[in-house]
């Protein structure tokens, strides 16, 4: 069978960017001019991606600060802004990060510090966009993923600036995986300590009766809600979990009965599922169904369905990272972190550690106070 290159991603046009100026709900100023963009990266050195530059063209964010103001903003705060992933990465290589591909790591903090500053000075670029949500600045080239940046904790956000724009801002997402395009970057989100946070949740059903059955289906709807893919086969055992402790819909046992060849029905008639239980996914925002699915991930974790350490990553991605970081889930964080670094003669006790976290939270106000 012949195979075809991937199509090119379709650069952002002006309606289009238009268009998601109307679903950020911010002030929206006129858009900078060709003069203007062209001033503020000759200012600043650096460039705006070819989607970015349309964006901002069709109009400038304000009224908040977590939008940059390229016209009027403050040029400290733009410069910092511009510098924040590096210093980040800067702040890691002090407490012990070090990239596989630079040269051996010396003794001396301060000289990690300045051969890590000069291998960080080739990096490409990353522009704010909203907030710690970043596109590269590679001029001319469209379709980059929106990244998530804090310090070494790197995520995607959104398949290109659209797919962005609806995460944040409507909860939803087109649901399909991230591409990583810039090198250093992508490390963290591939084959550093970031995940890609569109790869399906690894999980097992966990229902043992007709309530917890119509609560898992909902829980797999807020995670499409907010983004995540689910396996076709994690739909069909749900399907068949609803079906064997009695929730009846028109289309649970015909998702339940779905072949391996006929996989490619389940989204659909998930879908359906969704819509004959009348779930109520569409009233909930994206914050609060992440601080749902982040008390479900825990008791999965603490019932055994998740791997405490897989769990674990899960929400330090989706909840900690997307939620700005709520200091009540530190610790879990902080744990997890030490699991990943711990030899393997610790990876138990790290892993019931874990769970302990998890229980404590759970036995807590939700959400927790901070």
């Amino acid at each position: 069978m012949a195979t075809h290159p991937p199509q090119p991603p379709q650069p952002l046009t002006p309606e289009a960017a238009r268009d998601l100026h109307r679903m950020h709900r911010a002030e929206v100023a006129p858009g900078l001019t060709e003069r203007e963009l062209d001033a503020v990266e000759a200012r600043f050195g650096f460039t705006f991606s070819a989607d970015h530059r349309v964006f901002l063209a069709a109009g400038l964010p304000r009224g908040s600060r977590s939008w940059p103001d390229w016209r009027g903003g403050d040029p400290e705060d733009l410069a910092g802004r511009l510098s924040a992933p590096v210093d980040g990465v800067l702040f890691d290589v002090e407490h012990g990060f070090w990239h596989p591909d630079w040269p051996a790591r010396p003794a001396a903090r301060a000289e990690a510090l300045r051969i890590a500053r000069a291998e960080l000075a080739s990096v490409p670029q990353l522009v704010p966009v909203y907030g710690h949500r970043y596109l590269p600045g590679t001029a001319g080239e469209s379709g980059h993923p929106v990244l998530s940046v804090h310090q070494t904790d790197v995520i995607f956000y959104g398949n290109n600036l659209s797919d962005y724009v609806r995460r944040e801002f409507t909860g939803r997402s087109s649901g399909l995986p991230a591409r990583a395009t810039v090198g250093f970057w992508s490390y963290f989100v591939n084959g550093g300590p970031g995940i890609d946070v569109t790869a399906p949740t690894p999980h097992s059903p966990c229902a043992t009766s007709a309530p917890e059955a119509f609560d898992y289906l909902r829980m797999l709807a807020l995670e499409r809600l907010i983004g995540r893919r689910h396996h076709p086969h994690q739909l069909v055992e749900a399907g068949l979990t609803a079906l064997v402790l009695g929730v009846e819909t028109e289309s649970v046992p015909v998702l339940a009965g779905l072949s391996r060849a006929e996989h490619e029905r389940a989204e659909p008639l998930f879908g359906r599922v969704l819509a004959e239980l009348v779930l109520p996914e569409t009233g909930v925002t994206a914050e609060a169904a992440r601080w749902e699915l982040v008390r479900w991930w825990l008791r999965m974790i603490v019932g055994g369905s998740m791997a405490p350490a897989d769990g674990g990553d899960l929400i330090t991605h989706e909840g900690w990272g997307a939620l700005d970081r709520p200091e009540p889930l530190r610790p879990l964080v902080e744990t997890v972190e030490a699991h990943h670094t711990a030899d393997g003669t610790r990876r138990g006790a790290r892993e019931r550690a874990i769970v302990t976290e998890a229980e404590r939270l759970l036995a807590g106000p939700w959400p927790p106070a901070y």
